[in-house]
């Protein structure tokens, strides 16, 4: 069986003036959770809108669960999910029977329409609401509805395009829980998202696209190595040994920079940190606070955020040749 779920090569789409995706190659293994994060623009809805059979490329090929998209997307749409940015559920039918109806669609019978219905009702806390309109419904309350209707027929394949935009913190958190769980029960997840810390939480590999190009694909702990290097962090018990510690810390500092005070320590001063190439500048630095007689309160070793990540892949044309060296 082929590892890969989805695969794409060399899409291109144009609308009039404006280049959506130019040459964009995607592939995701089964049973994982891939991130594709990218700026307002980039590209990274018409990708999904073209692996899930609603847009034809104009060039390229795409495969989603070994089936060809362009040639046979009845049975791509048998196999997914997708859930759009935009709440996309009948607002005149009740939370229940909007669920039934697309059970009924995918060729479930009546009865087990109706329990697949009440199962992912109750799993999006919407049970109470299950008979009102979904036109009475808040906007979170039609998200979480959305979200459980592109789960009604146990896709293979789910596409989730910004599906957290508009839930609170808590509800995020749950879908979070949705994610892990339908990975775990053997389905495969594409996820498009603003928020990155939820990338960082989710996903096994991160695709990052910019002006219609794939300008990284990593695991998120590959892309932090690829971009930043990793930061050490020291606080010593007695302050005043400080100036030791930044001592010690300068000699494993990467290439042109320095140990210093840190700053992100605010209400906790006392803190000294330092870019270093890898994880063997501990190698140094631990038997030599041993040998200096350092007590510490504090030590870690640490990469760069994801946002971090994110910004210097596309913070523009100063960030040209990194995006170009990571390629």
């Amino acid at each position: 069986m082929d590892d890969l779920v989805v695969r794409a090569e060399g899409l291109r789409k144009r609308f009039g003036k404006t280049q959506a995706l130019d040459g964009v190659d995607l592939a995701m293994r089964r049973g994982t959770v891939l991130g594709v994060l990218g700026p307002n623009g980039a590209g990274k809805t018409t990708a999904v809108r073209v692996l899930a059979t609603l847009l034809r490329p104009d060039e390229g090929t795409a495969f989603v669960a070994g089936v060809d998209v362009l040639r046979e997307p009845q049975k791509v749409r048998r196999r997914i999910g997708l859930t759009g940015q935009y709440a996309s559920v009948d607002e005149d039918l009740t939370g229940t029977q909007n669920l039934v109806l697309i059970g009924r669609l995918l060729d479930l019978t009546t009865r087990d329409a109706r329990k697949r219905a009440a199962e992912l009702l109750e799993w999006f806390d919407l049970t109470e609401a299950a008979g009102r309109p979904a036109k009475t419904y808040s906007g979170g309350m039609r998200r979480r509805l959305d979200l459980a209707a592109s789960l009604v027929g146990h896709p293979e394949v789910i596409f989730l395009d910004e599906p957290t935009t508009g839930l609170d913190p808590a509800k995020r958190e749950d879908m979070w829980g949705v994610v892990r769980t339908q990975v775990a029960q053997g389905s495969s997840v594409l996820l498009t998202t603003q928020y990155l810390e939820e990338a960082d939480a989710l996903a096994d590999e991160i695709v990052v696209v910019n002006h219609g190009k794939v300008i990284a694909q990593d695991t998120p702990d590959g892309l932090k190595r690829r971009v930043g290097g990793q930061t050490l962090r020291i606080r010593p018990a007695d302050p005043s040994r400080l100036p030791d510690v930044l001592e010690i810390l300068g000699r494993v500092a990467s290439p042109g920079t320095t140990a210093a005070p840190d700053a992100a320590a605010g209400s906790r001063p006392g803190a000294a940190s330092v870019p270093v190439p890898d994880d063997s500048a501990l190698d140094d630095v631990i038997p030599a606070l041993r040998r200096a007689g350092i007590e510490i309160n504090e030590f870690g070793l640490h990469l760069p955020s994801l946002d971090e990540v994110f910004h210097t892949l596309t913070g523009g044309e100063n960030d040209k040749k990194k995006t170009e060296a990571l390629v």
